[in-house]
């Protein structure tokens, strides 16, 4: 008897928590808040910290399902993440620095990233060349990633740029980049072919 009356006494209780709520929060009100905007070199060192996590998977696993899977994760977070730098980051940095060295260098170094990328993605991993692959392309990210976050990204955040709305920006292109996804145009290798078959 003692449990029946708890219950009885409980139920009225939350009715009434509820009714409080809805009367001081119309639901309209209670729709999920807008995300805050990141800073843009927060957002780009969150995409390095994702895709340096992706790598320590691919280390540690020996299946070849999963292995696929990673590599494909990859080389999406790394293309779009690099396709949001060079429209976006890389044009307002050199901008803004009058720069003429980082830029270029760091552009130059997607462009290796992309070619290894593009001998990587789709296919399938078939032993130690393509794990020595992923393994270079491992090790490239890290050198590029240590570049950006202790040169370029402490000398831009010392500038005038907007870095809120640089990450907007940014954020903003890499949704746009992940629904289209993949970048049948921005496929890495293809220029380097185009190339050769006109030569």
């Amino acid at each position: 008897m003692a449990t029946a009356s708890r219950k009885t006494t409980q139920a009225p209780a939350k009715r009434a928590t509820s009714a409080v709520a809805s009367k001081t929060t119309p639901r309209a009100a209670r729709a999920p808040k807008a995300p805050v905007a990141q800073e843009a070199t927060a957002l780009l060192k969150a995409d390095h910290k994702l895709v340096s996590s992706l790598f320590e998977q691919y280390e540690k696993t020996r299946s070849t399902a999963r292995k696929k899977t990673l590599v494909a994760s990859i080389c999406m977070e790394l293309g779009i993440h690099a396709k949001a730098e060079e429209e976006i980051f890389y044009p307002a940095v050199k901008a803004a620095l009058k720069d003429k060295e980082l830029v270029p260098e760091a552009t130059i170094e997607h462009a290796s990233m992309k070619e290894l990328m593009a001998q990587v993605e789709g296919k399938e991993p078939d032993g130690e060349m393509f794990d020595a692959k992923v393994k270079v392309l491992s090790e490239y990210v890290k050198h590029h990633v240590k570049e950006e976050e202790t040169e370029m990204f402490p000398k831009a955040r010392k500038t005038k740029l907007d870095m809120k709305a640089l990450g907007a920006q940014i954020a903003a292109r890499k949704d746009e980049l992940k629904a289209s996804w993949p970048l049948s145009e921005d496929k890495p290798g293809i220029l380097s072919r185009v190339v050769e078959a006109i030569s």
